[in-house]
């Protein structure tokens, strides 16, 4: 079996252009699309829902629903079919929104709706956000989505995908032998045939359910564009319109095999620095001490003084983690104390470094509401992050011995000069 990311990819169409009007403006522009298909003849199930973790050659998804409703809080007999991708006008359709646009003709303000799907893909981003649109949007229907297979899992744009889909209440879950058996039931021509399940569905299905369930389990508010881009940019002066840079800290955090354990965004809140936060988050996590994890944070200042000492502490206390601070900007750099502060971190073994153009693009990729777009950067990125850098590097350079190194850093118990005057504030 190849690793992750080789060849043996999922092979559903990545036509993010050809979606359809849903991508632009939501499911009430979409064409209406009929109900076409009633069943699936056994093949087709066994070939586009067994549950491999890597799969050949399966480039349709298909979407077997159920939709049970309240009418005047009468239960009403539940609606069965199934979707697969089409194509209108020239234009393909994924299943979910071939069921949207359906489903979308038949609704009522005065229903409650229950809607389960059966999927063999689980949807891809482009999916995932018009569904969470339509669920923001229709607060009568409560949807489960029960997926065969998860859809290029370990990209971090699909994880969020699936993320969003799960913050706006939609239920999100892997296919169980029983759910299988119940498809075959109750979807497929199967001539009255019992269910017989193939090699290995338990074995990958209890594999897909921790890989989702870690997925899940980081779910968080992703920065909007435009935050990011004011934040994180790395200038040295803020242009007009003015406004005041903050402290925001992105971490993310790797077990011993290289599994996202937790990632988040944080900024400062009642006067609680972003990194005193996240360690409060990391010593909440009670982290196994005989194992190994990695964590990097990007972050739009460097720490101050107070925050290092946090971090440093942090590090002698949990041996067991190593820690990475990628910044945008130093924070007060001219000033004696903040370089100490910077010195003490690197001394500890905490890698200091400045953020350049591949860590900015890997924040945009994992931690901000991107819309599927490629990180642009700005003007002059490059010059800015070399000018930083150097000034990081004289200051970390700068010969001080580990005793007064600690003896210096004792005296800095004052705490950060007053902002109020200044536009870059944290």
């Amino acid at each position: 079996m190849r690793a992750l990311g080789e060849e043996m990819e999922p092979q559903r169409p990545r036509q993010r252009a050809g979606l359809g009007l849903a991508s632009q403006g939501g499911c009430s522009q979409m064409p209406w699309i009929s109900n076409l298909v009633e069943w699936i003849d056994p093949q087709t199930f066994f070939f586009h829902f067994e549950n491999l973790v890597y799969a050949y050659g399966r480039n349709r998804t298909y979407l077997c629903y159920q939709v049970k409703r309240k009418e005047h809080c009468s239960p009403v007999f539940p609606d069965k079919g199934v979707f697969h991708n089409k194509v209108y006008l020239n234009t393909p359709y994924h299943a979910e929104l071939c069921f949207l646009s359906w489903f979308n003709k038949r609704l009522s303000p005065d229903e409650c709706y229950h809607v389960t799907w059966f999927v063999s893909w689980s949807p891809c981003v482009a999916c995932a956000k018009q569904v969470a649109k339509f669920l923001e949007k229709n607060r009568n229907v409560r949807l489960s989505i029960f997926a065969a297979r998860l859809y290029y899992f370990w990209q971090p744009a699909f994880q969020q995908g699936l993320c969003k889909l799960h913050g706006v209440g939609a239920q999100v879950g892997i296919m169980s032998y029983q759910d299988f058996k119940y498809c075959w039931e109750n979807f497929v021509y199967n001539q009255r045939m019992p269910f017989k399940p193939w090699e290995k569905l338990c074995e990958n299905s209890k594999f897909l359910v921790t890989k989702l369930e870690e997925i899940l389990r980081n779910t968080m508010s992703l920065l909007k564009e435009d935050i990011f881009n004011k934040q994180f940019s790395n200038q040295p002066r803020v242009t007009a319109p003015y406004y005041r840079r903050k402290t925001y800290l992105c971490y993310q955090l790797k077990g011993p095999d290289g599994s996202i354990l937790a990632q988040g965004c944080l900024r400062n809140k009642k006067q609680r620095h972003a990194e005193i936060r996240f360690i409060d988050k990391i010593k909440f996590m009670n982290l196994d001490p005989n194992q190994s994890y990695e964590i990097i944070c990007y972050v739009t200042w460097s720490p101050c003084p107070t925050c290092a000492e946090k971090l440093v502490d942090l590090i002698n206390d949990q041996v067991h983690l190593k820690l990475q601070i990628f910044a945008s900007r130093l924070y007060f750099h001219w000033v004696r104390k903040y370089q100490i502060g910077l010195q003490y971190l690197w001394a500890s073994q905490v890698t200091v470094a400045v953020m350049n153009r591949r860590e900015f693009k890997d924040c945009w990729e994992k931690f901000v509401d991107n819309q599927g777009k490629e990180f642009q950067g700005w003007d002059k990125l490059e010059e800015y992050n070399r000018s930083i850098s150097r000034r990081l590097h004289r200051i970390l350079m700068q010969p001080l011995k580990q005793n007064n190194l600690e003896d210096s850093f004792r005296d800095l118990r004052l705490g950060s000069p007053s902002p109020s005057s200044r536009s870059d504030s944290r």
